[in-house]
């Protein structure tokens, strides 16, 4: 069997999936968080809602997004990327909830609830979309051993 171009998908293929599946389980969760929360909290349950998709989603799509956009760096440089990425992340969601804390024009519970249930829906969304894909780990390359059926000595 001789694997062509056309016939393997892109190594990116799972990754652009992941991403695909988790905007779309941050949209649908939060809708409904937002939705169920405005029922329990009001208005300042609707704000908590999307701080939290906001804060919760943004941080762990923004990781699947950076390892899309170096998943065609060498690896050093990838790995310095993600990792500045990482730091960059942590730092900027702490200064989020310092500056949200005082603030009183949300409800916590909702943020901090849609923030977790964003985190794991988030991350479900995008190991589905990793594990729907079926792409090779290796690059296919047909064999020179002329008894190999891949072999085109016949």
């Amino acid at each position: 069997m001789t694997f062509t171009p056309a016939s393997v998908p892109d190594h990116t293929a799972s990754l652009r999936a992941a991403v695909r599946y988790g905007v779309l389980g941050l949209v649908v969760l939060a809708v409904v968080g937002s939705i169920v929360a405005y029922l329990v909290a009001g208005k300042p349950g609707l704000y908590g809602a999307l701080l939290g998709a906001a804060v919760g989603g943004g941080f762990i799509l923004c990781t699947a997004l950076g390892v899309l956009f170096t998943a065609k760096l060498p690896a050093l440089t990838a790995g310095a990327v993600l990792l500045g990425t990482w730091l960059l992340k942590m730092i900027l969601a702490i200064t989020v909830l310092a500056v949200l804390k005082p603030l009183d024009f949300y409800d916590k519970t909702a943020l901090v609830l849609v923030m977790v249930l964003s985190l794991v829906i988030v991350l479900g969304a995008e190991t589905f979309g990793v594990l729907g894909v079926k792409a090779p780990y290796v690059e296919p390359t047909p064999s020179n051993d002329p008894g190999s059926p891949d072999s085109d000595d016949k």
